[in-house]
């Protein structure tokens, strides 16, 4: 009658073997990362000379107040969240809608090319904080410039990022299919589509990020509800917790988005990517 091993009786090399394993996941890095900065933000926040840095039981306590709607701010995290989304999909929209056209255009016409590249690269460069400013300044404390920053901030990296996917195009195989008589219609979808699909991907990205944060700073100075509104509300209440608190659900909003909406829609969109399957296994 065969008896049964506990995990005492297992051998010391196989319990170091799968200690070894979980070290190499890539959870347990990430988890190990936050739990030090956890330790050291509660270790080091009292011995430093001001009161204005919170402690953490503070800033969590302030968020889970809010998350329940426990709030003497105009709106809840869930009301102004809502109102920053609706105008970052908005502005983020538009900025698609204009930025793939010049983008595909600018790709294809060497001359259109020089002609508006250095207005992309001054996008490019221009503080999210001037262009918040300056639709401040047109359009008012209204949606209208919130929405309008988003364009602004997001567009530049739309159409960089198309116009390299245009020149990513495999020549050989255009000349391929065009040797072949293979219809226009077939080349787009098999050829250009999926050679376009990884900038456009980073375009996605990269655009929604800064078309976020340009959003945000508009918020602050050019607003009367939205996220950034908040946390500028609770700055000049001076609540310390509650800006750190604020500055929290955006990073996890931020990682929500990274981590959950772009891992699932880069999946699916490059699931015809055998390296994909493989990458997603060594993640787990």
């Amino acid at each position: 009658m065969g008896t049964t091993r506990t995990p005492a009786d297992r051998p010391p090399h196989a319990v170091w073997t799968q200690l070894s394993t979980l070290t190499r996941r890539p959870w347990f890095a990430q988890s190990l990362s936050t739990l030090l900065f956890l330790l050291a933000w509660q270790v080091i926040t009292p011995l430093l000379p001001t009161a204005l840095v919170p402690m953490p039981a503070e800033v969590f306590g302030f968020m889970w107040d809010e998350l329940r709607g426990d709030t003497v701010g105009r709106t809840t995290v869930w009301q102004a969240f809502a109102i920053s989304l609706w105008r970052l999909w908005v502005g983020f929209v538009m900025a698609f809608v204009i930025g793939v056209p010049v983008g595909l255009v600018m790709g294809a016409a060497r001359w259109i090319e020089r002609m508006l590249r250095d207005l992309v690269l001054i996008g490019l460069a221009m503080p999210g904080l001037v262009w918040a400013l300056l639709t401040g300044l047109w359009f008012g404390l209204d949606s209208a410039a919130m929405t309008a920053t988003v364009v602004l901030a997001a567009v530049p990296f739309v159409i960089v990022n198309t116009v390299e996917g245009v020149r990513s195009v495999p020549r050989e195989l255009r000349d391929m299919a065009r040797a072949f008589g293979v219809p226009r219609g077939e080349v787009v979808r098999h050829v250009i589509v999926p050679s376009l699909m990884p900038l456009l991907f980073a375009s996605l990205r990269y655009g929604l990020a800064n078309g976020w944060k340009g959003l945000v700073v508009a918020e602050i100075f050019a607003a009367t509800s939205g996220a950034g509104w908040n946390l500028q509300f609770w700055y000049d209440a001076r609540r310390a917790h509650a800006v750190v608190g604020y500055a929290l659900f955006f990073i996890l909003f931020a990682l929500f988005v990274e981590q959950v909406i772009f891992r699932t829609l880069s999946d699916r969109v490059f699931r015809w990517r055998p390296a994909t399957a493989d990458t997603r296994r060594r993640d787990r």
